[in-house]
């Protein structure tokens, strides 16, 4: 079952829009996990000789240790203040 929002949903809102990136951050790291299982299983199934396999793996490792850091230790989730301009 999904998680259920008790109010309506507003990017202004900072626990929305923490909650809202780690699900995004979740389907980042599902991606790379099913993907990367595939491409693994398919290597090692038909013995190819992909040398691009390990970079895309390494890269893309690298791409989810990055999104990882800005959720979980760089992004500012402070209520978000209007300007009166």
């Amino acid at each position: 079952m999904p998680p259920r929002w008790p109010r309506k949903p507003d990017r202004n809102d900072p626990e929305y829009r923490r909650l809202d990136d780690r699900m995004n951050f979740a389907i980042h790291v599902g991606l790379f996990s099913a993907s990367n299982s595939g491409l693994w299983f398919i290597h090692n199934l038909q013995k190819a000789d992909w040398p691009w396999a390990v970079s895309v793996t390494g890269w893309w490792a690298l791409l989810v240790l990055a999104h990882a850091i800005y959720i979980f230790a760089i992004a500012d989730y402070s209520p978000l203040t209007k300007d009166s301009g």
